[in-house]
């Protein structure tokens, strides 16, 4: 899959890792983390220098109880940052946002792909604005509940109905990737269950996936720990993602995950 000017080999063996970049006063875990752009452009230079492939660009915190921004304030949080990265960095870029406003902005700004929370079921503008710019999509599950009557069998019928969102805007398959969206519409037993659920996810709809779990509340729940104390947890569970059929791993401690997906890559590629 070309995504911007870089080739990723999806349904090959080696693990991409997408970093995060959140510009935001509140995300979860390092929310307010850089006071002007030399900061910004000093962390997007240490995460390529520790093996990051992808940067993702935030502007509006998503954790649990969050609070919507205004399209323009998330804008003035990500285009210009997005614009200074392409500027400096031969790196691949993404957008996190949901809206399509933000979206066809972080676009025009130089965005390479737009990773979208809610699947185009938020807002379907997103997929209208990839679909103008020519750019691929990561439609992420998600419900605004957690009532499932066929919990990995509704995920996949869910997702299956963001990609046909985005067909419907002319995006073909081979510009789209899937996250099964841990920790969004789900309780602690279905993050767990979703991602021992990943290779029937992606054996049913045929598209490759990006994991989502660093330091989120699963492993948290799971090992009672604090959110500065998850790393093992989230290279765990990225090893297990990458060995169901995962590709892309989006994290942010980038040095930790990048060597042990590397070593889950050598053992896979063993004679």
């Amino acid at each position: 899959m070309n995504i911007g000017k870089h080739n990723f080999e999806l349904n090959g063996p080696h693990p991409y890792i997408m970093g995060i970049l959140n510009v935001t006063p509140d995300s979860f875990s390092d929310g307010g983390s850089y006071k002007d752009m030399s900061d910004v452009l000093r962390r997007v230079e240490e995460m390529i220098g520790e093996g990051a492939e992808i940067i993702d660009v935030g502007g509006e915190s998503t954790r649990p109880g969050y609070t919507v921004i205004s399209d323009e304030e998330e804008i003035d949080r990500t285009a210009p940052v997005i614009e200074a990265i392409k500027e400096r960095f031969d790196i691949t870029v993404t957008l996190d946002t949901y809206k399509g406003a933000v979206a066809e902005a972080g676009l025009l700004a130089g965005a390479d792909m737009i990773n979208d929370i809610w699947g185009l079921k938020y807002d379907k503008n997103p997929g209208k604005a990839a679909a103008k710019a020519g750019c691929g999509i990561i439609l992420m599950h998600n419900r605004d509940n957690t009532d499932y009557s066929d919990f990995i069998g509704d995920v996949i019928n869910d997702l299956k109905e963001s990609v046909d969102i985005a067909k419907g805007f002319g995006i073909p398959e081979d510009k789209m990737i899937l996250d099964p969206g841990v920790g969004f519409g789900k309780t602690r037993e279905h993050n767990l269950q979703v991602i021992k659920g990943i290779d029937r996810i992606i054996e049913e709809t045929g598209l490759p996936m990006l994991l989502g779990v660093s330091r989120k509340s699963v492993i948290g729940l799971t090992l009672d720990l604090p959110v500065t104390e998850r790393e093992e947890g989230t290279i765990a569970l990225n090893v297990l993602g990458y060995n169901s059929g995962c590709r892309i791993f989006r994290v942010h401690n980038v040095k930790m995950n990048r060597r042990a997906l590397d070593m889950a890559e050598a053992v896979a590629c063993s004679m």
